[in-house]
């Protein structure tokens, strides 16, 4: 799709334009007093903060310990304090934060490396390597993200960092071309696509940010030419591992480095090239991809979550409106505007990539709100075998699909239930990330399981992992009495499991439950597992979530519940403190839950 346009590329390949310039007063000054007071505050805040040190142990941690999130939080809160010298400085215009915001370059710039020790390697899957070698640079995702925010401050400031010293641009257009352009021109990264090899979420995001570098700077056309052309063919081998229907096997979380991404790399070779990408904003399969994250909303910050994504997600933003804008999508630009509006922060403090701070910033006070409602839909992805249907009341989700998917966890067939926008049935989601969570350990951490999924176990047997380990014969039915998915999952079990068919068929009867039945068909003992965020209480036959629902049972044994107590950071992002598990034994060949 893309690598067809490299040879319509115009001779001259023009400037991208971030946002408002500097110089641009009467646009930086129609920001909103509210936003533009936050802004300045930030700005005030971080005048008195201590920029962090980053030593060689500091990046030496993870190597020794697993631990990541130590020397990211140093590494992110340079790149924050940063951003928010830079905002204070356009929406006031008046100098007074320029120094710091000098500091902050040339402690970034004097960085040995940009890339995270936790991808500090240079094939995927290799050996980390526990401090960075500035003669042989690695792209990575941060590393990218780190040349475009030099690039925007360039883009938007040069004028201003040119009055200080014009060493200042110059140390970073040096930086970015060794760090980023050589190694991208003269090198293959993994990321980068070659082949039938599977692409995830760094493909799109570190295109865009190499793109926004290469365009924001002053480069020659030669450069700019060399690096569409393979920006070109890697967005190709990130298109490829999506289905037409447009679903990200990663989760709604690694949308917005996937699909949205893909979104901003568009944008730039859109303003690059006018009118030689245009059409492509009209592909069903990018339209699709754009409706995704609408398609997985279930009530305020809630969202249907599985893979490495969390069930409470951070609203819209500006971005998303301007994809839905792109691709013609009334829902999707309509869904962005009204949960943008739920954002407490609207100026994104805790974001570190400037230019989505500088759009919501200018473009944002232009969102007025939905022109009409929007309604997410059901929907089943065959790509991934997702099947979502709602009503009134509930909102279900069922994924099959198989376990050697990116971010994958093993939850072949699990369900997630919400009912009048509470969870009901949840999917746990994923813990803060360790160098456990991308290691051949990986499914030793709980919440990878599907013992702590919706699914049964056969005499302690749980699923495996790989893409050998897949759901079968999956039907699927939308009617307006009903919404229906049975798969078989016994596929997704290893030999040991000893189980030659377990049916489940989850149906959404509209108006009324939900039900869930599962046909067991196997030697060994089966106990199902269901995740709750309430404290369940048993009556006979029955199960009760206080203030929520009942699960009527036929066809179940003894039921244990244990309690599972959230200390995690990121977990208690989404749940309390404590979530419970409950295990139900199967005494019959078909066990079947009413959800009331």
């Amino acid at each position: 799709m893309f690598s067809e346009i490299a040879a319509g590329l115009p001779d001259i390949l023009g400037d991208f334009v971030p946002g408002a310039v500097s110089s641009d007063r009467p646009a930086w000054s129609a920001v909103p007093a509210p936003i533009r007071n936050a802004v300045i505050r930030d700005a005030e805040a971080t005048l008195l903060k201590t920029w962090p040190i980053i030593k060689a142990s500091d990046y030496q941690e993870f190597t020794k310990t697993g631990n990541r999130s130590r020397f990211e939080e140093l590494y992110f809160t340079r790149r924050r304090m940063l951003n928010d010298l830079v905002l204070g400085e356009l929406i006031e215009g008046e100098g007074r934060f320029l120094p710091a915001a000098v500091d902050g370059i040339f402690l970034i710039v004097e960085e040995s490396g940009w890339q995270l020790p936790a991808h500090n390697a240079y094939e995927r899957g290799g050996q980390r390597f526990p401090l960075p070698d500035a003669a042989h640079p690695v792209i990575d995702l941060f590393a990218a993200e780190t040349a475009a925010l030099l690039a925007t401050v360039v883009a938007l400031m040069r004028d201003q960092l040119d009055a200080i010293s014009p060493q200042i641009v110059a140390r970073i257009e040096r930086e970015v071309q060794t760090r980023i352009f050589s190694p991208y021109v003269d090198r293959h990264f993994w990321w980068m696509g070659r082949g039938s090899e599977r692409m995830n979420n760094w493909t799109a995001w570190i295109t865009q940010n190499v793109l926004l570098s290469a365009f924001c700077l002053r480069t020659d056309q030669a450069l700019r030419r060399k690096i569409v052309e393979k920006a070109l063919g890697s967005l190709d081998a990130f298109l490829k591992d999506y289905a037409e229907d447009g679903a990200c096997e990663e989760g709604v979380v690694y949308y917005r480095h996937a699909a949205l991404c893909l979104h901003g790399a568009m944008a730039v070779l859109d303003e690059a090239a006018p009118g030689v990408f245009t059409h492509l904003w009209r592909e069903p399969k990018i339209r699709n991809m754009a409706e995704y994250i609408l398609n997985m909303h279930v009530a305020g910050r809630y969202f249907f979550n599985f893979a490495d994504s969390s069930a409470v997600v951070e609203p819209c933003s500006v971005r998303e409106y301007l994809f839905g804008r792109a691709v013609g999508s009334e829902p999707l630009s309509n869904f962005a505007a009204a949960s943008r509006s739920m954002a407490e922060e609207p100026h994104l403090p805790h974001e570190w990539n400037l230019w989505y701070r500088v759009q919501e910033l200018l473009i944002g006070p232009t969102i007025t709100g939905p022109d009409r409602s929007f309604e997410a839909r059901d929907a089943f992805y065959p790509g991934i075998g997702l099947f979502i249907a709602r009503d009134e009341r509930f909102a279900v989700a069922v994924k099959g699909g198989h376990n050697g998917e990116s971010h994958n966890h093993n939850d072949v067939g699990s369900v997630t239930i919400y009912k009048d926008g509470q969870p009901f049935l949840i999917d746990v989601g994923v813990e803060t990330y360790t160098a456990k969570t991308f290691s051949p350990e990986r499914y030793e951490i709980w919440t990878m399981q599907s013992a702590f999924h919706n699914l049964p176990t056969f005499g302690n047997v749980m699923q495996s992992e790989g893409a050998d380990f897949v759901a079968r014969d999956v039907e699927t039915v939308f009617n307006p009495a009903e919404a229906r998915i049975s798969l078989d999952i016994a596929g997704a079990y290893p030999p040991e499991a000893r189980v030659r068919s377990y049916r489940r068929a989850v149906t959404l009867k509209r108006g009324r439950h939900v039900e869930i039945a599962d046909l067991h068909d196997g030697d060994l003992p089966a106990v199902l597992s269901l995740m709750v965020g309430a404290e369940p209480s048993i009556a006979a036959g029955a199960i009760d979530l206080a203030g929520l629902g009942r699960i009527a049972l036929d066809g179940a044994g003894k039921i244990e519940v244990e309690a599972i107590d959230i200390e995690d950071a990121r977990l208690r992002l989404s749940w309390p403190g404590r979530i419970y598990r409950l295990r139900i034994a199967l005494v019959k060949e078909r066990l079947t839950l009413r959800i009331i």
